[in-house]
């Protein structure tokens, strides 16, 4: 079982929100999730990114690989260095 970082979307049309979540790259994008690692909204000036720092280094070290978007995401919060460093 491969397990991703990835976001799945919510909102209304051309109103995005996503959450960041920790799936089986087999789940569809907004279908059934491990667990929620927090929420990301492109439409804040500027956008809001909320990640919960420990449970995300726990899933990074238990080898879950991340989207690429994610990855620009945790490297923004700092999340991304602190998992290397380890």
């Amino acid at each position: 079982m491969a397990v991703k970082i990835r976001l799945a979307r919510g909102g209304a049309k051309k109103k995005p929100f996503y959450q960041v979540v920790v799936a089986d790259e087999r789940f569809p994008r907004d279908g059934r999730f491990i667990e929620k690692l927090g929420q990301y909204d492109p439409r804040q000036n500027p956008s809001m990114v909320t990640l919960q720092e420990d449970k995300t280094l726990e899933w990074l070290n238990k080898g879950a690989q991340p989207t690429d978007t994610v990855r620009r995401l945790l490297r923004s919060q700092g999340v991304w260095a602190k998992f290397k460093q380890a």
